[in-house]
């Protein structure tokens, strides 16, 4: 009968102490060893790689940094000069709506002046009519009382 290498790496994945007498095996042939640790070596990582690769990222982020600052200030610079566009734009702004209050004020006084003139001339008119109210009271209360009179002399008569 005979064993497939597929039954003799089940036959390893169960026996643990079996396993580790054939990695003993294996490392203390010189040439194997050899081919292990070469093996191994391509997937660890050097002290001048992590160093080349430390060195690339401290690169990388100066570059960052230096990028951030000349965008951070570029974007400062526009922000001023976005507020300073503004500010300018709102004293303009500012100094229309003054001069539009003023112009309001100015026409305020005027109508004020008109009713103040409107307000004296109906003083006036009012005086004049109770003069005029006088008159014909002092007209017509003697006919008044002469039409009285003769009526009540016809009544009693």
């Amino acid at each position: 009968m005979s064993i497939t290498a597929e039954q003799i790496v089940e036959l390893f994945e169960k026996d643990v102490r079996a396993r580790r007498r054939l990695a003993e095996l294996l490392i203390a042939e010189p040439e194997i060893r050899l081919a292990i640790i070469n093996a191994v070596l391509r997937e660890v990582a050097l002290k001048s790689d992590i160093e080349k690769l430390r060195e690339a990222t401290r690169l990388d982020l100066e570059k960052f940094r230096s990028e951030f600052r000349e965008g951070n200030e570029k974007l400062r610079r526009e922000f001023w000069s976005e507020m300073e566009k503004l500010r300018n734009e709102f004293r303009s702004e500012l100094s229309k709506l003054r001069a539009e209050v003023d112009k309001l004020w100015s026409e305020v006084r005027a109508l004020w002046k008109e009713v103040t003139a409107i307000k004296e001339r109906l003083t006036g008119i009012e005086r004049q009519l109770a003069l005029l109210v006088k008159i014909f009271i002092a007209f017509n209360v003697p006919i008044l009382v002469a039409v009285i009179g003769i009526l009540l002399k016809m009544v009693f008569s």
